[in-house]
C-alpha cells in the first residue's frame, strides 16, 4: 500500500470517528433537550397548581385553611426547586449544543481534508501517466 493510500485510508477513519462523535453528542444534546422541556413541564403545571389553590375560597375551619396553605407553600417549593433545574437543564443544553456544533465543525474539516487529498492523488495520478511515456525515436524523425 503506497503512502497516499494509507493517509487516505487514515483521513476515512478519522472522519468515521468524527462522525460517531457527533452522532453520540447529537443524543445527548437531545437527552439535555428532552430532560429541560419536561422540567419546564413540571413547572408550568406546578404553578398552575398553585394558582388554584391559592385562589381557594372552600375552607370550612381554619385546619382545612391551615392545610391548604401548607400544601400551596409545598408547591411553591417545587416550583422554585424546578426553576433552578431548569435552568441549570438549559445550560447543559446549551453547552451540549455548542458541542455539537464544534464536533460538526471537525468532522466537516476532516472530510474537506480528505476531499482535497483525494483531488490530488489523482492530480499526481493523472501527471504520472503522462510522464510515464517515451519518446520513441530521435527528434528528426
Amino acid at each position: 500500500m503506497t503512502s497516499d493510500q494509507r493517509r487516505l485510508n487514515r483521513l476515512r477513519r478519522l472522519e468515521r470517528v468524527r462522525a460517531i462523535a457527533k452522532q453520540q453528542l447529537a443524543a445527548e444534546t437531545a437527552q439535555a433537550e428532552s430532560a429541560l422541556s419536561q422540567l419546564r413541564a413540571l413547572t408550568d403545571r406546578t404553578r398552575g397548581l398553585v394558582g388554584d389553590y391559592a385562589a381557594r375560597h372552600d375552607a370550612l375551619d381554619g385546619y382545612d385553611l391551615r392545610q391548604t396553605g401548607r400544601f400551596a407553600a409545598g408547591l411553591c417549593k417545587i416550583v422554585t426547586s424546578a426553576g433552578f433545574e431548569a435552568s441549570t437543564a438549559q445550560d447543559r443544553a446549551d453547552r451540549k449544543m455548542a458541542e455539537l456544533a464544534v464536533a460538526e465543525r471537525r468532522r466537516s474539516a476532516v472530510e474537506q481534508r480528505l476531499t482535497v487529498e483525494e483531488k490530488q492523488i489523482a492530480k499526481k495520478g493523472e501527471i504520472r501517466s503522462g510522464a510515464a511515456r517515451k519518446k520513441i525515436g530521435t527528434e528528426l524523425e
